[in-house]
């Protein structure tokens, strides 16, 4: 099995591009039964507040030093980018709000031991902020994540409460950023770390090498 390790957040517009990239890719090669993600967690707005303060237009121009119009302009084009791989894409009206209690979700459902249920929470994670324009720091949204995910409710709701798995987002966070990573997404793929949503032709060759180096190991 060749595991994709990603450090990844869910306000993060091409970490969802790049995990969808990487999705399509290892569907057309028809080896979906070889490779799985490894999930880690990194808070690309670790001060962003429980509730909306501003636009995501506005928040952009801000970060970016532009103005609303060119930065809503350069959102649209991200946006195009999520649906040039099938994604439900409404970057432009995102409500960006602190993220780390939807990371101890992951961190949960990582500790399941279950690698593709983590996926599918991490996916339906990546929908509700991106597709649904959903509160990530809201209990209820998350809650309705773990629902559909099929998780235990009543732990989740447990771990939301509480602190749980707390340290092991801000272990993920200070591992990465000890090798010199300060941005995601980041992969790691046999060995190999690659930053942001590389072409498809980037992923396919890393992924290709990994394949056949297992290959030749089994």
């Amino acid at each position: 099995m060749v595991k994709i390790s990603v450090w990844t957040d869910y306000a993060c517009p091409f970490c969802y591009i790049a995990e969808a990239r990487i999705d399509n890719l290892v569907q057309e090669m028809g080896v979906e039964d070889q490779v799985e993600f490894d999930y880690h967690s990194f808070e690309l707005y670790p001060d962003a507040p429980q509730d909306v303060q501003e636009t995501t237009v506005v928040r952009f121009a801000k970060k970016y030093g532009l103005t609303e119009k060119e930065a809503a302009d350069r959102i649209d084009k991200i946006a195009e980018l999520g649906r040039a791989e099938g994604l439900e894409f409404n970057y432009s009206s995102t409500l960006n709000t602190n993220s780390m209690d939807a990371h101890r979700l992951t961190q949960y459902v990582n500790s399941l031991g279950d690698p593709k249920l983590t996926k599918r929470v991490s996916d339906l994670l990546f929908a509700a902020y991106f597709g649904k324009n959903l509160k990530l720091a809201d209990h209820d949204v998350l809650l309705n994540v773990a629902k559909e995910a099929g998780l235990d409710l009543a732990k989740v709701k447990e771990v939301l409460e509480g602190n749980a798995f707390f340290d092991n987002v801000r272990a993920d966070e200070d591992f990465i950023t000890r090798q010199g990573v300060n941005a995601v997404p980041f992969f790691v793929i046999d060995n190999k770390g690659i930053m942001g949503a590389q072409p498809k032709a980037i992923f396919k060759q890393v992924i290709t090498e990994a394949l056949q180096k297992e290959q030749a190991t089994n």
